[in-house]
């Protein structure tokens, strides 16, 4: 029997009909099961699209084809279909109990769906349709709580903590050999330093766990396709730091570490940052770790869209957000027009346009000559002439500087701008 891809005749059986709705069906499936039992229902939409709605759709048909042979699907191989979600389900700490409610939530939607489309003729189809599904539940169970055991109990749990305090002794620069062999991970002289960042966002507690977990397993998966061995990282789910041995290097090159972000971002459903040191000496680590962080939250707060950042990439704003008294002057330049957006508005047009005043006046919807006005206030406001090429890159660098480390309101200089153009 095969998947029907049309509508099937009048006269077609229980399955038959099943399985030409069942990818609509697997969608109810999830939404009744995962994505209506709390905490999961608090996850963001899609949040088990990826990975669970596959592994239901493909369990689902091999039932309803074994029901049309006349057989019993045996427990092996729904584990096929079952075991891979239940270790990530286990990895990322979700509940037993939370996942025993759900697929039974999944089985009810199913089950419902039979019962719709059954007419009084089909009762014994019908029956034959709910017994299965019930020993397919009974399967299900026992092969989760299993996998669940497995993974708790599993010596890779003890070998994972073992390597996040290995990879914190190397940010710590404190010593590591004990720690390695624990690990079972060779130290490399030369490391990599990768810093991920992602855009900050809130999610109510429990929720918040989980997405973060899924984070972590996920992250960990990709380093270790990246390296092709297993990365060390410190990642939380929102920042982190990992380290991969300089001996691969030449494999995690621009484009993969651009891919990595990359995918990142897409199963994260946020922007995600990545600063990239290479080839740091192992005593190096410490500090390339803290200059991979700040460059990482650089991006971020810059805006930058999801990518790989290196010290190149954002050479200026770096060595213009350092602390010191430079930094604090030029960040003062600008203070005289914090109170009037208008002006900023027209000053950041203007540092983006250059001499095109025509399409930086369009951009904000004014007309030229007022445009030039404001030019003109923000020179006798500021002292400094944003139609200059000198003082414009003073300006820019005090606006970039101010966006990082937006100057207290009490620090404007005078009231806001009454000017009204």
């Amino acid at each position: 029997m095969s998947l029907a891809l049309t509508p099937p005749a009048r006269d077609a059986s229980l399955v038959t009909r099943l399985l030409a709705r069942w990818p609509q069906t697997a969608e109810r499936m999830l939404a009744e099961g995962l994505g209506a039992t709390p905490p999961a229902a608090d996850l963001p939409e899609g949040h088990f699209t990826a990975e669970v709605l596959p592994a239901i759709y493909a369990c689902g048909r091999a039932v309803l084809h074994a029901i049309g042979e006349q057989r019993v699907l045996t427990r092996a191989e729904v584990a096929v279909f079952v075991v891979p979600v239940a270790q990530r389900h286990a990895e990322d700490r979700i509940p037993l109990p939370l996942l025993i409610e759900a697929i039974h939530g999944s089985a009810r939607a199913v089950l419902r769906e039979a019962t719709e489309l059954a007419t009084p003729a089909e009762l014994d189809e019908l029956i034959v349709v709910g017994s299965r599904l019930l020993d397919l539940l009974t399967h299900i169970n026992v092969t989760v709580v299993e996998t669940y055991t497995e993974v708790e109990q599993s010596i890779f749990n003890a070998e994972r903590e073992a390597r996040r305090a290995l990879c914190a002794a190397l940010l710590g620069g404190l010593p590591a050999e004990e720690l390695a062999a624990r690990a079972d991970t060779a130290l490399a002289e030369r490391y990599t330093v990768l810093a991920i960042h992602i855009r900050h966002e809130e999610h109510p507690g429990t929720a918040g766990t989980l997405i973060s977990r899924r984070r972590i397993r996920i992250l960990q998966r990709a380093l270790d396709g990246l390296a092709g061995t297993t990365a060390l990282a410190t990642f939380d789910g929102a920042t982190g730091i990992a380290l991969l041995p300089t001996v691969l290097e030449t494999e995690v090159d621009a484009q993969r570490s651009a891919q990595l972000a990359a995918e990142l971002a897409e199963q994260f459903g946020v922007p995600v940052f990545v600063a990239e040191y290479r080839s740091a000496a192992r005593e190096a680590v410490p500090q390339t770790a803290r200059d991979a962080t700040d460059l990482a939250e650089l991006a971020r707060l810059l805006g930058r869209p999801t990518g790989v950042y290196r010290l190149d990439d954002l050479l200026l704003e770096y060595q213009l957000t350092r602390p010191g008294p430079a930094r604090d002057r030029l960040a003062e330049r600008i203070t005289p027009i914090l109170g009037s957006p208008h002006l900023m508005v027209a000053l950041d047009a203007q540092l983006r346009h250059g001499s095109d005043r025509k399409a930086a006046a369009a951009e904000i919807h004014v007309h030229p000559n007022t445009f030039s006005y404001r030019l003109r206030r923000v020179a006798e406001l500021t002292g400094i002439d944003p139609t200059e090429p000198h003082d414009s890159r003073m300006l820019a660098a005090a606006l970039t500087i101010h966006r990082l480390y937006p100057a207290a309101a009490a620090h404007i200089a005078g009231p806001p701008g009454q000017d009204g153009t």
